[in-house]
């Protein structure tokens, strides 16, 4: 999949429009976006009393999706103070978030959608909704021609989907648990093949996935965007059944523990570790997956994979910061075949900027190599925003 190189004129044209709006928003409330701490530009007040309405133009940088394209995300972002419990402690409550997305690739594929994360105060519940509809062109690929490359399939998909997930608060607010579900119903175009795809069933043409699941989690993290320290542990699984309107009787069960720690002042250090096992017989397009920035997703795939990634952010000067990283991971179909295949690389470097203090929300560019080529990421909070 052929990568598109980061333009600074793209991303001098993005950053404008993204400044131009909102100071011509903000100027409405008469708020400034300068910090009233070190006199940067700084979007925290505008967030918090200007209804926290931003508008942010990004670039698509996803190598599966043809490596270019655009999307503006207007996004709501809500700060709640903390609450006192019954029990007499402090409880901190993250920031609400609702947003949509329009979305326009190079390969044609498009999107639009809505979601919405929050927090019921009260019932000490989180909550995520997500809906949307999408036209997308998607690469996979199998090697199924002994001592050659694998080869390449172009699919098109389109697909309608619909995800929620509720969970509740324990007595220590940091560990949480409820249910989630997923719906999604695809209908995939074959353009003509010599060889069709081996790995396409003749019900993956036009199905729908019905799934009913749970989550527990503990996030001990300072915060939801860009993390200083703190831990994320999170187990979850998803059951899918033709009692619940599936055309499909599958498992999936995933494990993914993410963690930030201050070597220094200025440095901090980041590692995730995630696993992830399909039970049954699930469709393709939902097989585990390498998730590793530099690598297209779904370039590899297997029913069981296998993610670890470090990463250093180097706070060099005021709000500004420099990114160092680098990923191993493999997908495989049986654990007695675990990293038969050559294990997944991928290294990079990149920069943040302290876009709202308050919220600690960094903005910035990655630049990754993957084993086969260059890709590059718009970067909103975290790499890892989970």
């Amino acid at each position: 999949m052929k990568n598109v190189k980061p333009s600074p004129i793209i991303v001098l044209f993005s950053l404008w429009l993204f400044l131009s709006f909102n100071v011509a928003n903000a100027q409405k409330y008469h708020i400034s976006v300068k910090d009233s701490l070190d006199g940067a530009f700084d979007l925290s007040d505008y967030i918090i009393y200007a209804h926290g309405f931003i508008v942010i133009p990004t670039i698509i940088t996803e190598p599966a999706l043809g490596g270019f394209g655009g999307a503006i995300v207007p996004v709501f972002l809500k700060k709640h103070a903390p609450v006192i419990d019954e029990n007499g402690k402090k409880r901190f409550i993250n920031p609400d978030i609702t947003g949509a997305i329009g979305m326009y690739t190079e390969n044609k594929s498009w999107m639009a959608g809505g979601f919405r994360s929050g927090t019921l105060i009260k019932s000490r519940i989180l909550y995520r909704i997500m809906a949307g509809y999408g036209d997308m062109n998607l690469s996979f690929y199998a090697n199924n021609r002994p001592n050659l490359p694998d080869q390449e399939f172009k699919l098109n998909f389109k697909s309608t989907i619909f995800y929620t997930q509720w969970l509740k608060q324990f007595n220590n607010p940091k560990w949480s648990a409820g249910p989630q579900y997923l719906f999604l119903n695809s209908k995939i175009n074959l353009p003509d093949f010599n060889l069709p795809p081996p790995f396409v069933d003749p019900k993956d043409i036009k199905s729908t996935i019905s799934q009913l699941g749970a989550a527990i989690q503990f996030d001990g993290r300072d915060n939801i965007f860009t993390p200083d320290k703190g831990i994320r542990l999170q187990s979850d699984f998803f059951w899918s059944d033709n009692i619940l309107g599936s055309d499909y009787d599958a498992w999936r069960v995933n494990i993914s523990a993410i963690g930030f720690y201050p070597l220094s002042k200025k440095l901090i250090g980041g590692l995730r570790i995630e696993g992830e096992q399909a039970f049954g017989n699930p469709p393709f397009y939902l097989l585990p997956g390498i998730n590793l920035r530099g690598i297209p997703a779904a370039r590899y795939q297997g029913k069981i994979s296998i993610v670890t990634e470090a990463e250093l952010r180097w706070d060099v000067y005021r709000r500004w910061s420099l990114m160092g990283y680098g990923g191993l991971a493999s997908a495989f179909n049986d654990w007695d075949q675990a990293f038969a295949k050559p294990v997944v690389y991928s290294y990079g470097t990149g920069f943040r900027y302290l876009l709202a203090r308050k919220f600690k929300l960094r903005m910035g560019v990655d630049v990754a190599k993957g084993p086969e080529d260059w890709a590059y990421y718009i970067v909103f909070g975290s790499n890892w925003l989970r």
